[in-house]
């Protein structure tokens, strides 16, 4: 994991040579567009070719039969090398930067441009606040292409101002990339407030009620099968929905974000990754009303490290094996990270019903301030009370927590591992495992079901439910394949 870490330190010290400039233009060479100051300047980037997936509304595949492979130098052309570097800045192309005006065409044909060169910058500059529609980024593109948001960059203002030709499930997609970068000093802002009052978001109906009726939020930033991605030192905030999300990638160095939206703020996950391979997430901070990072199926050699979460609803591994569907998540890393004023910390949730596993899951050095379920396997999620009992399970084993220490909301147990009845969760390892009541003398005890594993140290709160050894019959994980 070290290595890995080394890998994305090497490719992130090279793409922040861009923003930390103060003068932009000074270290690359100034491309003018070929019709300054149009409106009227081409047309969105074409779409995919019929047989590749439908970026409005793709479905990435569980195991990607050709995933992308990961090059010995993800940046041959350096952003920083002044002697191919190109700037194309939206104001060029006839962006207005007044924020209310829309600058759609002139992103798309910067974008369009850049593209084609390599070590392009597509410039969002500082002193400007653009307002552009759903966008697809469409690849591929030649190397080192760099978006570098120094402004303000936003969507619409809500639902009654989003165009009806426009999806409402995504905003900013970038689609079949290679070695890209988004970075930059500035601020995405998602506009969402009008989005979390719609009368169909929980408790926002009449009388705190949650309304009927189709509910599409857009996700403010997705990645969709693209590779060696870099996204570093933006702010990102109040998304509708999601605020970056990664479907069908591989190698991604995401380093010194923050991300923030109000705490009551419905399903505004800060990082969404599904179907994602080699990811690395350093360094930044997450405050919102749903995960700070949640991680779904086919996600395997992720490394977290130096976060700081919450509030929010926590670090989450899933939920996973939804409609008895297979789900297969391995090699997770958290170390070095704060979480704080959160309704969960480090969480894995599953459905009864579904099959795979879920395995390697490392939990290192972590900080607790005053939150619920600090430690969590639930194999009984359900958004409702008409799920039905399940024989079959998503099986959890080897999961390890390690120097987790703090304080707890005592309104729940600070340690809970509901187990499926059928299906034991095996090898788990707890370590230097110390947790208090942020108020009050109450120490409630652990929860444990049908859960197998070994203290290797002595916990704080006790949690004698654990089992010690693996269950008598292995056959209850015999047809998990993953």
């Amino acid at each position: 994991m070290e290595i890995i870490r080394g890998f994305f330190a090497i490719c992130i010290g090279v793409s922040l040579l861009l923003y930390n400039s103060s003068n932009v233009e000074g270290r690359y060479h100034y491309h003018k567009p070929k019709n300054k100051g149009s409106k009227n300047i081409g047309s969105p980037v074409s779409p995919p070719p019929d047989d590749t997936p439908d970026p409005q509304n793709p479905i990435a595949p569980s195991s990607p039969s050709n995933p992308p492979s990961i090059p010995a130098d993800p940046y041959p052309n350096d952003p920083g090398n002044t002697s191919s570097s190109c700037i194309f800045n939206v104001m060029d192309y006839g962006a207005i930067g007044d924020g209310s005006t829309d600058d759609t065409d002139a992103f798309r044909q910067a974008w369009k441009e850049a593209c084609g060169v390599e070590s392009g910058v597509i410039l969002a500059p500082s002193g400007h606040s653009f307002m552009i529609t759903s966008t697809i980024f469409t690849g591929p593109c030649k190397p080192g292409l760099v978006f570098q948001v120094d402004g303000y960059l936003m969507p619409p203002d809500g639902p009654d101002c989003w165009p009806e030709k426009d999806s409402t499930k995504q905003w900013l997609v970038f689609y079949r990339l290679d070695g890209m970068t988004l970075t930059g000093k500035g601020t995405i802002e998602g506009n969402g407030e009008k989005w979390w009052d719609l009368p169909c978001k929980p408790h926002r109906g009449p009388n705190g009620s949650t309304s009927k009726g189709p509910c599409d939020s857009p996700a403010l930033i997705r990645f969709f099968m693209s590779s060696n991605l870099t996204v570093s030192g933006l702010r990102i905030q109040n998304s509708p929905q999601f605020h970056m999300k990664f479907d069908g990638c591989e190698g991604v160095l995401i380093e010194k974000l923050s991300i923030s939206s109000p705490k009551l703020s419905p399903n505004t996950d800060g990082i969404h990754i599904e179907n994602t391979k080699a990811v690395g997430i350093y360094d930044s901070s997450i405050s919102n009303g749903d995960d700070c990072i949640s991680i779904g199926t086919g996600c395997s050699n992720v490394d977290i490290d130096g976060l700081t979460c919450g509030p929010s609803h926590g670090i989450s591994i899933g939920s996973l094996g939804v409609h008895n569907s297979q789900a297969c998540v391995r090699n997770i890393t958290v170390r070095n990270s704060v979480i704080k004023e959160s309704d969960n910390g480090l969480r894995i949730k599953t459905w009864q019903g579904g099959t795979g596993c879920v395995y390697d899951i490392n939990f290192e050095n972590i900080q607790m301030e005053n939150v619920r379920n600090c430690m969590n396997i639930d194999q009984y999620y359900c958004l409702s009370k008409a799920c039905l009992n399940e024989t079959s399970a998503v099986y959890v084993t080897g999961v390890t927590y390690r120097n987790i220490k703090g304080t707890y909301d005592v309104r729940t147990p600070p340690i809970h591992f509901a187990c499926s009845d059928t299906v034991a969760c095996t090898d788990i390892i707890l370590s230097d495992v110390e947790l208090l009541p942020e108020e009050g003398e109450l120490m409630d005890d652990p929860f444990c079901w049908n859960a197998y594993g070994t203290q290797e140290t002595v916990t704080i709160p006790p949690i004698n439910c654990l089992r010690e050894g693996q269950p008598e019959s292995q056959g209850e994980v015999s047809s998990v394949g993953c």
